[in-house]
């Protein structure tokens, strides 16, 4: 066993505030600049001369860069001391994000960005666990919320705020503008962050632990993002890719179980409501993650929204999950209780998502103000009890492990997400194309009378009569194509809303919290 060094971690109410503040603002930070940039990708294969392929390193190696730190994020704070190792991750964060705004090549951004990774995976788990430890047990539900908050906020900023900077200055400002929030950031870190009150510091470093979960979730985490681009199985890199991702993984959790002092405690798992919450988490991941990759594609592809008219969109249901998470933790979870506080999110997530496969070519934003404001109180009935469950009776170092896990939990729940919709989207095109395509010929009535009226609108224009059959069957296909999509997205949208129905029965496998009615002073 380790020696214990136990830490004073007393602070003032003031100073848990400004803490709080302090780690959440530079959580968010990381959640917006890593949202920003996807929207400036076009103007950044502009100014670095590299193609549309090329560019997805910038986010690739930002994925890879934080599925190495979250695990580990809670050994390093024992091996460094939670104090140091959050103020130097600000700071690693701060500074490789003013060089990814001074690269002028995809070597050098593809760099900076992997360092702004490994600083950014550390930022948002080690934030969970210090926000968590600074409340007492029974105020966890609080905790929960507050950085709920911040995580519903960020992703909402970060596309407008990246579309607005991109449009009036340029790509490389959103990475500037991290500098003076993160000096800032780094210097009230340095001031109120604490070390964790024990912290166990292992006697020797578990290498081979790190090793293999590098190799393994590295490895799972590109076959992911890069599979669909190359065809999976059809090509021998991502064979290779999946291959050292199985025995990678195979490998960590071995040695995760039989070592005596790992890298990463896997064996909390053993903990039922944990590895149930966490199960969860993976599943919100895929939902939330991957519905908001799919979900400007859908408006803008066939309603032909701007990605600005999108973004903006996007501000509401974000305010309304941030005053969600406070209403839910302060009345909803109060009076109904952790388990039926769940079943109601899983009940709105449903009803959000059957709403929304009643989309058409129609839709506009009243549509989906409803859904959507019915999913921001669904994430936070479901997120809220679901999380306080699964971290119940942990402190310290174990929260800090959980919170870790929890962190690449969503993150390859968001991978796996956006991967299998595009999948399902995909299969669901082709057999909505064909489905409609075969009846689109002289001898269906209405197929018939549609390409007349067409070709007669054209010929008015002064096509001749040839050329206006033609453009009468383009302007059919391209009607097709856009009912084909709406078609796919709302058959998508119809599976995942049973899918989460079928979540249900685990919320009554998971066990309520029982807090000592003796509030801590």
């Amino acid at each position: 066993m380790g020696t214990i060094i136990k830490k004073n971690t007393n602070t003032p109410s003031v100073d848990k505030w400004l803490l709080i503040t302090t780690v959440l603002s530079c959580a968010i930070m990381e959640l917006i600049d890593s949202t920003a940039v996807g929207v400036a990708r076009a103007q950044m294969m502009g100014g670095l001369g590299v193609t549309s392929d090329e560019i997805a390193w910038i986010v690739t190696a930002y994925a890879l860069g934080n599925v190495i730190t979250i695990p580990l994020s809670a050994m390093l704070s024992s091996v460094f001391g939670r104090k140091i190792y959050f103020t130097f991750s600000v700071a690693a964060f701060t500074v490789s994000s003013f060089l990814c705004g001074l690269s002028d090549s995809l070597l050098l951004i593809t760099i900076w960005r992997f360092v702004q990774g490994l600083a950014g995976g550390a930022l948002l788990s080690t934030a969970q666990s210090i926000i968590t430890d600074a409340f007492p047990p029974e105020e966890l539900s609080t905790a929960t919320a507050i950085f709920g908050m911040g995580m519903m906020l960020g992703p909402a900023i970060g596309p407008v705020l990246g579309g607005y900077i991109t449009d009036a200055l340029s790509w490389q400002w959103i990475f500037f503008i991290n500098s003076p929030i993160g000096v800032v950031g780094t210097l009230l870190c340095w001031k109120y962050v604490p070390n964790l009150k024990e912290t166990v510091k292992p006697k020797k470093v578990d290498i081979w632990g790190i090793v293999f979960m590098i190799i393994g979730l590295c490895s799972l985490q590109y076959f992911l993002e890069e599979g669909m681009q190359k065809d999976w199985f059809e090509s021998t890199e991502i064979i290779v890719v999946f291959i050292m991702a199985v025995v990678g993984l195979a490998a960590f959790i071995w040695r995760e179980l039989s070592v005596k002092e790992p890298a990463v405690k896997i064996s909390l798992y053993s903990n039922k409501n944990l590895a149930i919450g966490h199960f969860m988490n993976l599943i919100l991941g895929m939902l939330l993650i991957g519905l908001s990759f799919i979900f400007p594609l859908f408006v803008q592809i066939t309603l032909d929204w701007t990605a600005t008219r999108q973004g903006l969109f996007q501000i509401l249901p974000a305010l309304a999950s941030a005053a969600a998470m406070l209403f839910v933790n302060k009345f909803i979870l109060k009076k109904a209780g952790y388990h039926a506080t769940a079943i109601l999110g899983i009940l709105c997530f449903a009803i959000y998502l059957f709403l929304l496969s009643k989309s058409s070519l129609n839709s506009s934003e009243s549509t989906f103000i409803a859904p959507f404001i019915t999913q921001s109180f669904g994430k936070a009935m479901l997120a809220i009890p679901l999380m306080t469950m699964a971290l119940v009776g942990l402190r310290g170092k174990d929260l800090a492990q959980a919170t870790g896990l929890s962190n690449i939990m969503r993150q390859l729940g968001a991978a796996l997400g956006v991967v299998l919709i595009n999948i399902y989207v995909q299969h669901q095109d082709a057999n909505a194309l064909n489905e409609m395509t075969s009846n689109i010929n002289p001898y269906n009535p209405l197929a018939a009378q549609r390409i007349a009226s067409y070709q007669a609108m054209f010929e008015s224009l002064g096509y001749s009569s040839d050329k206006a059959l033609s453009a009468a069957y383009a302007k059919i296909e391209q009607a097709i194509q856009l009912q084909m999509h709406v078609v796919s997205y709302d058959n998508m949208y119809l599976g995942f809303c049973i899918f989460m129905l079928l979540t249900i029965p685990l919320m009554f496998i998971i066990k309520s919290p029982k807090f000592n009615k003796t509030k801590q002073k």
